[in-house]
């Protein structure tokens, strides 16, 4: 399980780590995960969620990755929960997560290129 992330500073320590911005001199990259950082998907758990993303992208060496924060997207009752958009556009949604289902999501879909059928929010 990932350490628990107990304050702000934690959080920002993380972000500074993983945050991979689109510069120009390196182009856009080939997948962008959004951890969806609202108040609701904070008291749900999505802090620990990225840090849990975090370590097992820099475990796969997935460099092609962008991991970044966002608000609320409005489904509250789905958090913690992640948009991961691909390459070609495609976007999917997982939630509600926990550390097992994001460690999944990495390794099936960025790393394998399956989404996780059975974490995805259905429209």
């Amino acid at each position: 399980m990932a350490k628990k992330i107990s304050s702000p500073e934690e959080l920002r320590k993380i972000r500074d780590k993983v945050r991979i911005d689109l510069d120009p001199r390196t182009g856009a990259k080939e997948v962008i995960i959004t951890v969806h950082m609202g108040t609701c998907g904070i008291a749900a758990g999505a802090r620990e969620i990225l840090g849990t993303l975090a370590d097992e992208l820099e475990q796969a060496s997935a460099r092609n990755v962008t991991l970044r924060q966002a608000g609320c997207l409005g489904l509250c009752d789905r958090e913690p929960m992640v948009t991961l958009a691909d390459k070609t556009g495609n976007e999917f949604r997982y939630g509600p997560l926990d550390d097992a289902k994001a460690r999944r999501v990495v390794k099936e879909h960025v790393v394998g290129g399956n989404p996780v059928q059975d974490c995805l929010i259905k429209a």
